[in-house]
């Protein structure tokens, strides 16, 4: 990609809203699209806020989404290469937007991850690739808010 030094990973994004504010804050939709090239998938998006449609994802869902996701893949990556069987990996992550705080941030993002591991495990070096992933994590290392991580291992029947 022209003017980006070697080494250098460069996201972009695309969002684009057609409508009308002409009638004022309370009546014009929020729902707009958003696609990041060279993907092809396109998302429908909205406000968090009481005017958005709550069938569709916002914002501030996605950077969770997206902390969640950056571990969850980094952790794959690490139990593969050290041999450890990942045969279920479920999170419940969520994020605290205080609404009185100036400026309006995510305080907090917890990742929850229930991971299931089939064959003989030690539950210490699990633990320890889970830390390895939260540490990499590109993600929680590009937001503001404490990342945290919250893990659970399972064992599954062999």
């Amino acid at each position: 990609m022209p003017g980006v030094a070697p080494g250098v990973h460069r996201y972009r994004a695309q969002v684009s809203w057609t409508g009308s504010t002409g009638a004022g804050w309370s009546e014009y939709d929020r729902a707009h699209a958003a696609v990041a090239p060279p993907a092809e998938q396109e998302l429908r998006i909205t406000t968090g806020e009481e005017q958005g449609d709550p069938r569709l994802l916002n914002p501030e869902q996605l950077v969770v989404v997206a902390a969640s996701s950056c571990q969850m893949l980094w952790f794959l990556h690490l139990a593969a290469k050290a041999r450890i069987d990942v045969v279920g990996y479920e999170d419940e992550a969520d994020a605290e937007m205080p609404g009185d705080a100036q400026p309006v941030s995510l305080t907090r993002i917890t990742l929850r991850p229930r991971i299931e591991i089939a064959g003989e495990f030690k539950e210490q070096r699990v633990l320890k690739l889970a830390e390895k992933a939260h540490e990499l994590c590109y993600v929680a290392n590009s937001l503001n808010p404490e990342v945290r991580l919250e893990p659970r291992i399972e064992r599954r029947g062999t």
